[in-house]
């Protein structure tokens, strides 16, 4: 069997950061998992203005690439203090 090939690793300082309040849809397409974002929009036409729930962008990835996101994340959050035996909303802990 051959030995895998190192892939490199760039890190693009110019790729756009997005900031998504929720995950909301997930969807599973053969294999390929499929994750919508959302944020909170405000309509400023009037004041206090209407506040929407606006799709911001999809992540496509194989699953075991979601996979390996999601375990990272969880195991990121946990190192980071966040304590996910409270209900949702009470995830942080007091430090």
């Amino acid at each position: 069997m051959a030995e895998p090939v190192a892939v490199p690793f760039i890190d693009n300082p110019h790729a756009p950061d997005v900031f998504a309040s929720a995950a909301t849809g997930f969807f599973n397409l053969e294999g390929t998992i499929m994750v919508t974002f959302e944020a909170p929009h405000v309509n400023h036409e009037t004041s206090p203005g209407p506040i929407s729930r606006v799709v911001i962008g999809r992540l496509v990835m194989p699953a075991s690439g979601a996979y390996g996101l999601a375990t990272g994340l969880f195991n990121f959050l946990k190192a980071q203090g966040f304590d996910f035996s409270q209900p949702e909303g009470g995830g942080e802990t007091a430090h």
